[in-house]
């Protein structure tokens, strides 16, 4: 996207929803600068594996000390000529900085600054620290999810707080808020907390209730595992199905291949659900996985298996739409990783060359924000930037 490729962002993160955000705006062409601490000072920041968010692609990398007073302000005349900034420090931290959004707006009035945190930057749980599982907890998700075998709700198999409710979340608000500088020729500043994404994630069980009063739990709806024709099912190899045949004419044709017409026109009668589900999973129980993915998938019945990771990397839909791409590491040499996905985003560009461990764009980034070698060098001798 051409018109992306001239927007500078500034991401002050290293790990969880603000990097989620940067690596979407980075797999839509956006120049992604990832903003790290001097390693000399031992700064506390979490360095991701190196496969982790894409390995780096299409981003550069800053070391500069923000607690020094000569790298702040380096990073502010790099902020002058921005167009975006992502924090992910606590509430109040970034300002304290010299990093706030009353700050940088006075530098660069059209940049957009978005922080991402948890809880929001206000209210009485502004300061609670947290992770996915807390915020899948707060917003009722976890409440509404099936039980483990103690009674308790089941541990989540993917981090959907961060990478939707946060990540996906920052990435929408900000182009949005680019799009609106657009006609407005001012920046924004937004306030993006994890769980008021998983609160819009959960917007059908919330308003749900807060219009009637009816509270979602496990086997209540029809998405909870109250019916039987919307459940996970064993097969004879140990493996798994997945049905989801909600639309009437889904479920008959399911009835119809799996033998079980007797039930066709009891999709939705409560006397009928154990005894359709009992019937089901003797069905499934009595061929292995692929084998019904073969029978069903393909002929109207909302069936698809239940891959394990090393399933999904192998899969030969995924495969044949460019789900994965190559890059290569420095020292571990050539390895696979997700495919810039989004709609929209390029999946036929040439292999990510991995930059090594230690490497710095530093001295390129500072002088394209019109700072000399001089004070580069300067700034290099005395340790805030790296």
């Amino acid at each position: 996207m051409s018109s992306l490729q001239n927007l500078v962002v500034l991401d002050l993160a290293s790990v969880g929803p603000a990097a989620r955000a940067s690596r979407i705006l980075a797999d839509f062409g956006l120049q992604v600068i990832k903003v790290a601490p001097v390693q000399a000072h031992k700064a506390k920041q979490t360095d991701p594996v190196f496969h982790a968010y894409g390995a780096g692609r299409g981003t550069q990398r800053l070391q500069v000390d923000l607690k020094s007073d000569h790298g702040r302000a380096l990073l502010q005349r790099v902020a002058a000529k921005a167009d975006v900034l992502i924090e992910s420090y606590r509430p109040g931290v970034a300002a304290r900085l010299g990093m706030g959004w009353d700050e940088l707006h006075a530098i660069n009035p059209r940049l957009v600054v978005c922080s991402t945190s948890g809880y929001g930057q206000d209210g009485p749980y502004a300061q609670w620290v947290g992770h996915d599982i807390n915020y899948q907890a707060l917003s009722g998700y976890l409440d509404c999810s099936a039980r483990d075998a103690e009674g308790n709700p089941a541990l989540p198999g993917a981090t959907i707080a961060d990478g939707a409710g946060g990540g996906m979340h920052a990435a929408l608000s900000i182009l949005a808020a680019l799009l609106e500088r657009g006609a407005s020729g001012q920046g924004r500043y937004l306030d993006v907390s994890v769980a008021d994404g998983m609160l819009n994630l959960m917007s059908l069980y919330l308003d749900q209730y807060l219009a009637t009063g009816e509270q979602t739990r496990p086997g209540s709806g029809v998405l909870t595992g109250k019916y039987a024709w919307y459940a996970i099912y064993a097969t004879r190899d140990g493996k798994h199905l997945s049905v989801g045949a909600i639309e009437p004419h889904f479920f008959r044709k399911l009835c119809q291949l799996l033998g079980l017409e007797q039930f066709a026109q009891a999709q939705y009668d409560a006397g009928a659900q154990d005894a359709m589900r009992a019937a089901f999973k003797a069905a499934f129980a009595s061929d292995d996985r692929d084998a019904w993915v073969a029978k069903l998938a393909a002929h109207d019945t909302c069936v698809a298996p239940v891959l394990s990771v090393a399933e999904v990397c192998a899969d030969a839909h995924l495969r044949q739409r460019g789900s994965f791409v190559e890059a290569i590491h420095p020292e571990r040499g050539r390895f696979e990783q997700l495919a810039p996905l989004l709609a929209g985003c390029r999946r036929d560009g040439p292999a990510h060359q991995v930059a090594p461990a230690g490497h710095t764009d530093s001295d390129a980034i500072l002088k394209r924000a019109g700072i000399g070698d001089d004070e580069i060098a300067a700034a290099r001798r005395e340790g805030c930037i790296e």
